[in-house]
């Protein structure tokens, strides 16, 4: 493997349960699947390489992820072509104004053959979720997901239902601005590991999306791996190491997102309030993720920070003078990144 040129040479973990030519070995296999799995979803999807390896980056992370485009992208396509190349069950649950929290993670029903309540189960007892188009059902509604997201568990009658496990929501969702659509709660919000922008095709992946979509081929595609291969995938992400001024660092610029510690003007004029723990969680995984993908055993400062976007973005809330002045998320990210460097020892 290659050594990173920021961080010393590691093997993982602190306990070594294998050796180090087995685990090697197992980060190989893992690199290999990440390579099949990429190019079976590239047989169905167009273009949007950058939103195919994050929202991979996120399942090996053990995330949830929010996807945002207009209509027509393909972000229900890449959900559903997911987990037909992973293996995992699969539920959908299309998300509309008259959705109730009930129609999501089930309700208890009188039974009559015993003459007792039971709990049926929903559709959120899957692997991978498609929440589709999630802020076009109200606030009520979308935050019958919170439990499930956190806990990886549904509490009905007094009873808490485990979820399978692997279990990940894959949500879409349209712009704020379309019409028909409810901003979705920060606590909601804050849930997801990653936020992904799905950007318009260019004009050579519209007319390869016109030449596959108007033909006679069959775009199914069948799975590349198992569930337990995935989730020994996840298992060894855990174990690539994040040295102390690394992880200082993804701590500073979660700091930076904090209008009353923040060294960025933009970040002090235009936010309300910056990002939980769960975005310093969702940084650190994703370098490590990304470490794994290039064959090191340790985090970087470059992996924080191309992980900083999707991991923050969402948990930015802004006042009323950025949208004034056209201020977005991604901008007040950016500014962080050129303003908060990595203090290398």
């Amino acid at each position: 493997m290659k050594r990173d040129e920021t961080m010393p040479a590691a093997h993982p973990g602190t306990g070594e349960p294998g050796s180090p030519a087995a685990l090697e070995a197992t980060a190989a296999r893992v690199r290999d699947r990440l390579e099949r799995l990429t190019q079976a979803i590239r047989a169905v999807i167009v273009g949007q390489e950058e939103v195919i390896r994050q929202t991979l980056d996120a399942l090996l992370a053990g995330g949830h992820v929010l996807l945002e485009g207009v209509p027509g992208l393909g972000k229900t396509l890449l959900v559903k072509t997911l987990a037909q190349v992973t293996g995992l069950g699969f539920g959908r649950v299309q998300f509309t104004p008259d959705l109730m929290p009930a129609d999501i993670t089930g309700s208890q029903i009188f039974d009559r053959e015993t003459g007792r309540l039971r709990f049926e189960p929903g559709p959120v007892f899957t692997n991978l979720l498609l929440a589709d188009e999630i802020n076009r059902a109200t606030p009520r509604t979308q935050s019958a997901l919170l439990e499930a997201m956190q806990e990886r568990a549904v509490t009905a009658g007094g009873s808490t239902h485990p979820l399978p496990s692997p279990f990940f929501v894959l949500a879409t969702q349209n712009p704020i601005e379309q019409e028909g659509t409810y901003p979705l709660p920060e606590a909601q919000l804050d849930r997801f590991l990653f936020k992904i922008l799905v950007p318009f095709p260019s004009e050579q992946e519209l007319a390869e999306i016109a030449r596959r979509t108007t033909g006679a081929a069959d775009l199914q595609v069948g799975p590349v791996l198992t569930p337990g291969e995935l989730e020994e995938a996840a298992a060894l992400v855990r174990q690539v190491v994040v040295a102390p001024p690394v992880l200082e660092y993804a701590v500073r610029l979660v700091s930076a997102t904090h209008p009353d510690r923040s060294p960025v003007e933009g970040v002090r004029r235009f936010v309300r309030y910056g990002s939980s723990p769960r975005g310093l969680q969702a940084l650190v995984l994703g370098a490590k993720v990304a470490a794994l993908r290039d064959g090191r055993w340790g985090a970087s400062f470059a992996d924080v920070r191309a992980t900083a976007l999707p991991a923050l973005r969402h948990r930015l809330v802004l006042g009323y003078e950025a949208e004034a002045e056209g201020v977005s998320p991604d901008d007040l990210v950016r500014q962080i990144l050129d303003e908060v460097r990595p203090e290398r020892p």
